[in-house]
């Protein structure tokens, strides 16, 4: 325990280091402790043999990254900017070095007779499974959405992200891929578990550390990234009243959703139990597609009924019917390839069934139940500081008012006792 001891320890001068820096030199700060996490992988190639404390690191990492959303929310954006362009400097060197060995002559695997040729029998399933597993790096598209009551004008800003974003991705991912193999073999890119470790291996010789620390600086703005968007649909949702009433209050003075944030934690460091990538991507991009091809078609059906609803930003229906049939080809062949996952994929979202029948749908709870929740709803409010937002006042917002006032009800109703319902009565 020596070396977590360590980690540990570097983690909590960050932490002490919060009430007297400048954000600059927090951040610095932040990126040494992450350097002190991050060395185990992926600076060592992957080894037969687990360690149980092998873990810990990726634990600490995600409390390190949850203490700095909680802490604030500029500090979140500027970890995230930072490694987004680390990362992005890191693919355009990849880009550059695929540029040089295409002007060297080293183009044998992009030669249509060799790039073409199968190294196994084509099967559909597989192709629908290989569709589900690549469009997980293309997953960003719609994480912004989860952010857009902290966008700045986001009718307008959205949207151009969006239309900037996929754009850039696409062509920075593919043209990664033309690049790698004109250093390696579609059999060492099947084999290798970090692609970019192995190609900057090959060609970057005395200088190929970059690579382990652009792969695990992606990892982590990843990580925070998902943190900081997965937190606000917890928010959101709970402010709905779908989840407990506790998680759409925000800090006091910081206004950071601690209590989502700290939920997002924890759900994410019940995926550590598996090491499993491949896996844990299949469970997530088929749960992730089948809601967003529910969300798409409801977009249609709204638009059908409701034709006359503000819409800000609105799109041709064509583009939502073509994403539907390209959904419908994914999730359909995805599950005839693998029954297994995709049915434990399927489990997993459906254990949120009982949970909503028993905090939703059920009103007429038990008094007991109803002051059990009261009480963990006070204590969690205590321990983080938090309080509902405030609403803005204003000239036409008595209706969002009520509606804010409705979103925070809890998720337990009390049951009126019989003395309550005679006081309640009007004296004849």
């Amino acid at each position: 325990m020596g070396q977590y001891g360590q980690e540990l320890s570097c983690l909590v001068k960050a932490v002490c280091l919060q009430e007297h820096s400048q954000p600059s030199q927090l951040l610095c700060t932040l990126l040494l402790c992450w350097c002190v996490l991050g060395r185990e992988r992926p600076f060592r190639k992957a080894q037969s043999t687990s360690s149980p404390l092998e873990g810990v690191p990726r634990f600490l990492k995600r409390l390190l990254l949850t203490w700095v959303n909680c802490s604030s929310v500029r500090w979140a954006t500027r970890v995230q900017d930072i490694f987004t362009a680390g990362k992005l400097l890191a693919l355009a060197l990849i880009i550059i070095m695929g540029i040089v060995q295409i002007c060297k002559g080293e183009y044998f695997w992009l030669e249509p007779k060799n790039a073409f040729e199968n190294f196994q029998e084509p099967d559909i399933g597989l192709v629908a499974l290989a569709f589900l597993q690549g469009s997980f790096a293309y997953g960003g598209w719609n994480f912004l959405n989860y952010v857009t009551e902290e966008l700045v004008d986001p009718y307008k800003n959205l949207p151009r992200a969006i239309f900037i974003s996929i754009p850039l991705v696409t062509f920075v991912y593919v043209f990664a891929n033309v690049a790698y193999v004109t250093a390696m073999s579609p059999q060492e890119l099947l084999a290798s578990n970090a692609v970019a470790v192995t190609f900057g291996e090959k060609l970057l010789g005395v200088m190929a550390w970059i690579m382990p620390i652009s792969v695990a600086l992606s990892t982590f703005g990843g990580v925070n990234g998902s943190l900081f968007t997965s937190s606000r649909l917890f928010f959101a949702g709970a402010r709905e009243g779908h989840l407990p009433s506790v998680l759409a209050m925000i800090h006091v003075k910081r206004c950071t959703p601690i209590p989502a944030l700290l939920f997002t934690c924890i759900s994410t460091l019940l995926m550590l139990v598996t090491s499993d990538m491949y896996t844990l991507i299949n469970y997530v991009g088929f749960i992730n597609y089948l809601f967003y091809g529910v969300t798409v078609a409801g977009q249609i059906v709204l638009r059908w009924k409701k034709p006359d609803i503000p819409r800000p930003i609105k799109i041709n229906l064509l583009f939502p019917i073509i994403y539907l049939l390209f959904w419908a080809f994914l999730l359909v062949f995805s599950l005839w390839s693998e029954p297994v996952v995709c049915g434990i994929g399927l489990a997993i979202m459906l254990t949120g069934v009982p949970v909503y029948f028993l905090g939703v749908y059920w009103q007429h709870k038990p008094k007991c139940f109803s002051d059990f929740i009261e009480l963990l709803t006070l204590v969690s409010q205590k321990m983080c500081v938090v309080v509902y937002p405030e609403v803005e006042r204003g000239s036409g917002t008595e209706e969002a008012n009520e509606d804010m006032e409705e979103q925070q009800q809890p998720m337990y109703q009390p049951t009126p006792t019989k003395d309550k319902d005679v006081a309640g009565q009007p004296q004849p």
